[in-house]
C-alpha cells in the first residue's frame, strides 16, 4: 500500500491540479482510460462541492488521498475537509426516470459518483468531513 496525498485550497481553479495529481498515480498503476475518465468526473464533482459549499462564505483547504491496493486491485480516493459537517450520502437519489423538466435541481452529481464507484463511505471525525470512495480495478 502506498498512500499519496495533495492538499490545496478548496477552489474551482484547483480541480485541474488535483485531477493531474490523481491521474499521474493512475497512469503509473496502468489504470484503464475508462477508469481514469470516471475518476476525473468524480474529482470534479466532489472537489467542486467542497469548493462551493464546505467553507461558504469563506474558504479553506481540502486534502485528497490516493491509495492503490494490489490484491485485490482497488483504488481508494479520500476527500477530507474541515468545512461544515455534511454527509452527501443522506441525500435522496434523484428520480432519473422523470423527464428533465420534472426533476429537482441538484443531487445528480453525487448520484453519478455513487453509480461509478463500488463503495462510497462518509464519516465526520475530529472536525473533518471524510468521504472515502472505493473503485475495484
Amino acid at each position: 500500500m502506498n498512500l499519496k496525498s495533495i492538499t490545496a485550497e478548496a477552489k474551482i481553479e484547483n480541480i485541474a491540479l488535483v485531477t493531474d495529481f490523481v491521474n499521474s498515480i493512475l497512469e503509473k498503476n496502468e489504470c484503464s482510460m475508462k477508469v481514469q475518465m470516471e475518476i476525473d468526473i468524480v474529482i470534479d464533482e466532489i472537489f467542486s462541492n467542497i469548493a462551493y459549499y464546505a467553507y461558504a462564505p469563506g474558504s479553506g483547504e481540502a486534502t485528497v488521498q490516493v491509495e492503490i491496493e494490489d490484491s485485490p486491485k482497488r483504488l481508494e480516493l479520500v476527500f477530507i475537509d474541515r468545512g461544515i459537517p455534511y454527509n452527501p450520502l443522506e441525500n435522496k437519489d434523484p428520480d432519473v426516470t422523470l423527464d428533465i423538466e420534472e426533476r429537482k435541481i441538484g443531487g445528480l452529481g453525487i448520484f453519478l459518483v455513487k453509480e461509478m464507484m463500488d463503495e462510497v463511505l462518509y464519516e465526520y471525525v475530529d472536525g473533518q468531513n471524510i468521504l472515502k470512495l472505493i473503485k475495484d480495478l
